[in-house]
């Protein structure tokens, strides 16, 4: 067992913050508010493969700033320790002309994956991708073939750097990225751009409809090329109140996989769904409890057989107050080909 080298640094936080865990700390200064917050998520992974250790680590260490100078012109930096190094994962500069047309300038998400979007503090699921440590039967991409996995590393989901913008009018709501397309804090490594969009329809106050699509941008053997991708997903219900579910199909070019004649990529598909129901709780130290439940598929070539498998996380969540909570996950993961294996993931949120 190890604890990363980020351990010191995040419990003499976790020591200075519970006070906070309920309220975030805002400055006014230079014309311009600052508020303050972050989130710590120390975690232990007991994986059954031979190559895997029981492990603690500081999984998550956040700090997050959110800048408003007026109604008009505001802002984010959201800064990671974790693993034994620190990144950047937001930082950008944010225009809101009127409710129908936010544009942001930086460092953010790509406008594609329902289970991309929302903050890690939201999720009831540990990993997004339900990776098993030591564990790696997925062609190309690595790791496992579970939606999340498959979105990353084509690099059609998660942050990249370039134009966001946003709107809402009556039910309707769009988000569309134009981004460089290497991914987190990278420069562009050709002269295209990758593009991302995603529209959503509000059925009523608990359902949610979604399509997206993208154009991620990649460096081919022969020259630059594009890969698609496209998807559709739905959303019942949201967080911490009662029954939550959240559904989504992606296929598309897996651009890592060019054994096909003429470079051309191999097609993937994936889909994933979880429900969740949380229950409020009238404890002194407990506010709720989520039971989960997580089934996801994942595809990487449609033209070759047994390469992919299926994801099942059976899981359940402790709220102590908001989003401070207790959780654990049993990542259980069946390939079409080999044995199935297991990671058991327990992990704490401050959040504040």
């Amino acid at each position: 067992m190890q604890l990363r080298r980020t351990g010191p640094v995040a419990l003499a936080l976790v020591l200075c913050l519970p006070a906070l865990a309920d309220a975030q700390f805002s400055v006014t200064g230079r014309g311009a508010t600052l508020t303050v917050g972050g989130m710590v998520q120390p975690q232990y992974t007991l994986s059954s493969p031979d190559a895997a250790d029981d492990d603690f680590q500081i999984r998550r260490l956040r700090l997050r700033a959110e800048i408003s100078v007026n109604d008009f012109l505001g802002g984010r930096v959201l800064t990671e320790f974790g693993g034994g190094q620190g990144r950047i994962l937001d930082g950008y500069v944010q225009m809101d002309f009127s409710e129908g047309f936010v544009a942001s300038f930086g460092q953010f998400k790509r406008a594609f994956d329902l289970f991309e979007l929302p903050s890690p503090v939201d999720l009831p699921e540990i990993e997004r991708d339900g990776g098993i440590e030591g564990f790696s039967p997925c062609p190309v991409v690595g790791s496992i073939c579970s939606h999340s996995r498959l979105t990353e590393a084509l690099s059609y989901a998660g942050r990249d750097i370039g134009v966001r913008v946003a709107g809402t009018s009556g039910s309707l709501s769009y988000m569309a990225t134009l981004t460089n397309g290497p991914g987190l804090n990278s420069s562009d490594e050709n002269d295209r751009k990758s593009a991302s969009a995603r529209a959503t329809l509000a059925v009523n106050d608990n359902v949610r409809v979604s399509g997206q699509l993208a154009l991620h941008d990649y460096v081919a053997p022969d020259g630059n090329a594009n890969a698609l991708a496209f998807g559709g997903d739905v959303e019942v219900g949201t967080w911490r109140d009662g029954l939550h579910v959240r559904g989504s199909v992606v296929a598309g070019d897996n651009w890592r996989d060019l054994s096909g004649a003429s470079f051309d990529p191999a097609m993937f598909l994936t889909f994933q769904g979880i429900v969740t129901y949380y229950v409020p709780v009238d404890g002194a130290r407990l506010v709720g409890v989520e039971p989960l439940g997580r089934l996801s598929y994942g595809d990487p070539n449609t033209d070759v057989d047994d390469d992919g498998g299926i994801l099942f996380t059976p899981g359940v969540m402790f709220y102590v107050s908001g989003r401070n909570r207790i959780g654990a996950n049993l990542d259980i993961y069946s390939p079409q080909t080999g044995d199935k294996e297991f990671s058991l993931k327990l992990e704490t949120t401050l959040y504040y």
